[in-house]
C-alpha cells in the first residue's frame, strides 16, 4: 500500500434491498487492486454485507466473491458498533472486523483523501 491518505468507502445501503452495496464493495475492491490504501466502513444496514446467507442479499453471489477477495488481501471492515446483528451466523466467514463508534468513523473520514459513499 502507498503512504498517501486512504480512500474511504462508506456503505450504509442495505444489501438485502439494493444492488448499491454490492457496487460499493466492487468499486472499493478495484481501488484496493490499484495498490491504494482503502478503508471500508459499514454503517447501519450496510453491515449485512457480512451476512452468512448471501441468498438473502441482492447480488449475493457477487458479494460473496468480493468479500473473499478482500479477506484474501487482508482488508478489514470497520463496522458500526451499534449496528452489528446479534445473529451468530453474522460474519460466519470470519472477516477481520474493527468495531467503531460514529465518532471513530468521523475520525477515519478526516484522514481520507477520497470518498465513496453509498
Amino acid at each position: 500500500m502507498t503512504a498517501s491518505p486512504p480512500v474511504i468507502v462508506l456503505i450504509s445501503t442495505d444489501p438485502r434491498a439494493s444492488h448499491r452495496a454490492n457496487e460499493a464493495m466492487r468499486i472499493g475492491l478495484g481501488v484496493v487492486a490499484g495498490e491504494n490504501d482503502v478503508v471500508f466502513v459499514l454503517l447501519g444496514a450496510g453491515v449485512h454485507l457480512l451476512d452468512e446467507d448471501t441468498d438473502e442479499l441482492v447480488d449475493g453471489d457477487d458479494i460473496a466473491k468480493f468479500r473473499a477477495n478482500l479477506k484474501a488481501l487482508g482488508v478489514p471492515f470497520h463496522v458500526e458498533r451499534g449496528a452489528v446483528p446479534s445473529d451468530a451466523s453474522w460474519n460466519a466467514d470470519g472477516h477481520r472486523v474493527i468495531p467503531v463508534t460514529r465518532d471513530e468513523v468521523a475520525a477515519l473520514v478526516q484522514r481520507g483523501r477520497r470518498f465513496l459513499v453509498f
